[in-house]
This record gives C-alpha cells, sequence and structure tokens, in this order.
C-alpha cells in the first residue's frame, strides 16, 4: 500500500519542479530560481530538512503570501522569509555569502515567537509568494535590484498564468482556503485581489503590513504591527 504524502513531502516535490521553471522576461529583468541555481543542492537539503522538521504531518493550513522573494533573502535560501543565518541554526547547512538576518525575517520571528514559536507556528501556516520565485532588475547603474512582479505590467502580463499555476498546486497541499493573509497591504494585495476576484481561490483575504514598511517607517509602532499581525493569524 502506497504511504500518504506529507504536507512536507509535497512541498518538497513543488520545490524541486521550481527547479525547471524557465521564464524570459524582458530586457533587464530577469528571474532568481534558488531551487536551480548554483547553490541548487544545498537549497534542496535545506528545503527538506526544514519542511520534514515542521511540516511532516497532513494538517490543514492557513496560506500567507508575500509578493515575491527578495533578491539577497529567500530567492537565495528557497525558504520563504526565512534568513540564511537563521536556516543555518536549525538545519545544519550554511548558503556561502548569505548570512546576513533581514528585516522581514526579523520581524516575522517575532510574529512566530508570540504566536507560540515555530512548532505551533508552522502546524498552522505555510508561507510563500504570489510569485513564487526571485525578480531582479538591472537599473540605470547597472545594479541588480530586487523588483516585484507587478511593477512592471509586461513582466506581471508574463508571469501571472505561472503564479496562478503555483497557487493552485499549492493549495492542493492541503491549504485551508477559508482566508488567507497578505503581506502587503498595497499592491500586493490589490493584484492578489484581483486574481481572486476572477478564480474564487479563497473565501476571505487580510492584508498586513510589509515588515520592512513597519521597520523603515515605524519602527516605534512595531508593537502595534505584532498585535494586528497576531490578530489576524488568530481569525476564526
Amino acid at each position: 500500500m502506497k504511504q500518504k504524502q506529507t504536507f512536507s513531502d509535497k512541498v518538497f516535490k513543488y520545490d524541486q519542479e521550481l527547479g525547471n521553471v524557465k521564464i524570459d522576461l524582458p530586457d533587464s529583468y530577469k528571474l532568481i530560481n534558488p531551487y536551480s541555481g548554483r547553490n541548487k543542492k544545498q537549497v534542496l537539503q535545506i528545503v527538506q530538512i526544514f519542511y520534514q522538521k515542521y511540516f511532516n504531518d497532513n494538517n490543514k493550513r492557513r496560506l500567507i503570501l508575500g509578493s515575491s522573494p527578495a533578491r539577497r533573502g529567500s530567492a537565495i535560501t528557497g525558504v520563504p522569509f526565512e534568513d540564511a543565518s537563521n536556516l543555518q541554526k536549525k538545519t545544519g547547512i550554511a548558503i556561502a555569502n548569505f548570512h546576513v538576518s533581514n528585516a522581514s525575517s526579523n520581524f516575522l520571528n517575532k510574529v512566530i515567537d508570540k504566536y507560540g514559536g515555530r512548532n505551533k507556528f508552522y502546524r498552522d501556516f505555510y508561507l510563500n509568494f504570489v510569485c513564487p520565485l526571485g525578480i531582479c532588475k538591472t537599473n540605470s547603474k547597472g545594479n541588480q535590484v530586487n523588483c516585484n512582479y507587478y511593477e512592471n505590467k509586461r513582466v506581471e502580463e508574463i508571469l501571472t498564468p505561472f503564479m496562478i499555476s503555483a497557487l493552485k498546486k499549492q493549495i492542493n497541499f492541503g491549504i485551508d482556503t477559508s482566508v488567507c493573509y497578505c503581506i502587503g497591504s498595497g499592491q500586493n494585495y490589490q493584484e492578489l485581489s484581483k486574481i481572486n476576484k476572477k478564480l474564487h481561490l479563497f473565501q476571505k483575504i487580510i492584508p498586513l503590513e510589509h515588515p520592512r514598511f513597519v521597520t523603515q517607517y515605524h519602527p516605534g509602532d512595531e508593537e502595534k504591527y505584532l498585535n494586528k499581525y497576531l490578530n489576524a493569524l488568530t481569525y476564526k
């Protein structure tokens, strides 16, 4: 008798499949794919260890979606919103030259701690992105910088079929679709809401301010935003 796939098994298979994704974007834009890049072996090891540690079950989880992975953050580690230094502590695997913590990860770590710790949080939630692969663009100075899928309409048009397919695949992991949380209460929320209005993937989408918005512009109000996250996550 074939053993039933766990949530962890499904995520790992999905991430392996993401390694085959190749999408041509307009000049100066490109996808960052950690599952097929130079650190592919380490990334897939990290992914497997991380998800087996926290998702080795068949629990129903609610989905929390950012816009797209940061160029030097999740677009490198392969685990949404988890920075390389924290993943090294959790898995024992290092990714060369990427050991910096970032503001988004630090803020979400505080949310996770307030919720009751990683075991409890990941038992109830699964984090990813509307666009699960990173995007960067080359600016006028020739430097690569982060880019969100919605910053360029042509880029968004090209990526939308991929993003919709990715959302549907992840819902099939065992997602509780009664509510989805959107990190980014501005354009990411607007664009995800458009997709949801057309496809009815989720009954409700709750927008939450991006951690970077909190840490950069409202650091003195961090506790207020932490409590807002907690109140939303315990929504029934």
